[in-house]
């Protein structure tokens, strides 16, 4: 094993991973269910769905198996000129399941490209018109991914600052913590209300990266609202809260005014195969539709539509759609629920948190919440070695699990923070 993981030091590039300094990687062999197998023998439980992408377990055979039956018929062809069952089977369910104004479907490859089409799509919706409209509202804190575009709306940080010169310039609002809700919304109120905003992009209720921040529903609706009343387009990034994470199928569900682009990944294929989708209301749509050519979206991926991916996607959806996978969401949520009263007043714990499958709380530091604070270096080998993947957000320790956990299982993982707590 020693000898496979040299020639992976010397190979490559792992993300979000220094090249000098760190602990060499885990060798996996294989991963079923919840579990991931090392190849010297170890079982990790994957609590954080290989970063939230993971819904129904891993190595699915039902997914797997849709795989196989769609390469021995159609493995890929260009997206443009062509298109397949599998994709229109695909948009027409994501459709269905969508926000009631959501009307077509956009296929890229990942979150950053999904964020990266609509945030296009929203500028050149009034590019088309020959309206002037330049400006973009984003969260502090945000994280939509790491391309150019998805960086310029994200949060300004030791993540982006070799590349802050070639950013387009953002109207940044600060986190509507619930005792900042009057000032954000005053500033928020002020952006719309100068006109010359074209779109407001965030996190419905959830930032993720950010160290798992949940916000309040009621001021987002209001925001939407009032952005939607002033022509700014609102973009929800729904890659991580997407298909089940905060219990509905979507963070759009839990409000009333729906958005005008909806960002989705991550738990799409179940978390097998890679893809994006950008959905968009008709209004967005009639911009586009024109006998210019030059108001054509000219965006694409060399993936665009995959239709192996797409098999897999609806596999996915299969699962999620039955009463077992509800179920299964509505226990996890139970389960955190009782475990956050375990751990509420512990003096290690501080602001302990659920919401649908997500549970996360802040250990109690010296040093404020942050991505590098350096209780993330003692806390993620801690739990590998005590077989659970936990990769902490600095000092933010959250869960996140597969669907399919079984109530043994998070006996286990709610054993171990326990432990953890009262020993650290």
């Amino acid at each position: 094993m020693s000898s496979w993981l040299e020639r992976d030091k010397s190979a490559i590039w792992h993300p979000f991973t220094p090249l000098k300094g760190m602990t060499e990687p885990e060798m996996l062999e294989r991963a079923e269910g919840v579990n991931l197998y090392t190849k010297d023998g170890k079982k990790i439980i994957d609590v954080i769905s290989s970063w939230w992408v993971n819904i129904h377990g891993h190595s699915h055979p039902y997914i797997a198996q849709a795989i196989a039956e769609q390469a021995n018929k159609l493995e890929h062809v260009i997206f443009a000129g062509f298109t397949h069952e599998p994709a229109i089977r695909l948009a027409e369910r994501l459709l269905d399941i969508l926000p009631d104004n959501q009307s077509k479907i956009f296929f890229s490859d990942n979150g950053s490209t999904a964020t990266e089409v609509a945030i296009k799509m929203a500028f050149q919706y009034f590019h088309n018109q020959g309206i002037e409209k330049k400006k973009i509202i984003a969260i502090d804190g945000a994280y939509h991914g790491d391309t150019f575009g998805a960086m310029s709306v994200g949060d300004r940080g030791p993540f982006t600052a070799p590349f802050d010169p070639y950013l387009f310039e953002v109207e940044f609002i600060d986190f509507p913590d619930a005792d900042k809700e009057d000032e954000v919304w005053k500033h928020f109120k002020g952006l719309v209300e100068s006109g010359d905003v074209a779109s407001f992009i965030f996190e419905p209720i959830v930032q993720g990266a950010s160290g798992m921040k949940f916000y309040s529903a009621e001021l987002l609706d209001r925001m939407i609202a009032l952005a939607q009343g002033h022509n700014v387009i609102c973009i929800a990034d729904e890659v991580m809260t997407g298909f089940g994470r905060l219990g509905p199928l979507f963070a759009a569900d839990l409000l009333e005014h729906k958005p005008d682009i909806i960002c989705l990944s991550k738990g799409l294929t179940g978390g097998v195969l890679p893809m994006g989708v950008t959905s968009c209301t008709e209004k967005i749509q009639e911009a586009y539709r024109s006998n210019d050519l030059m108001k054509t979206f000219f965006h694409g991926h060399s993936f665009t539509g995959n239709p192996m991916i797409c098999a897999a996607a609806n596999a996915s959806l299969d699962l999620l759609l039955t009463d077992d996978c509800n179920n299964n969401r509505e226990r996890i949520n139970q389960r955190h629920l009782a475990f956050l009263k375990q751990i509420e007043n512990h003096s290690m714990v501080r602001n302990a948190r659920v919401i649908g499958t997500i549970l996360a709380f802040d250990i109690n530091t010296e040093k404020d919440t942050s991505y590098f604070n350096e209780a993330r270096h003692h806390l993620y080998p801690y739990f590998i070695e005590k077989g659970l993947l936990i990769r902490p957000l600095g000092n933010v320790i959250y869960l996140i699990p597969p669907y399919i956990i079984s109530d043994d299982d998070l006996d286990y993982v709610y054993t171990t923070i326990l432990e953890f707590l009262n020993s650290y």
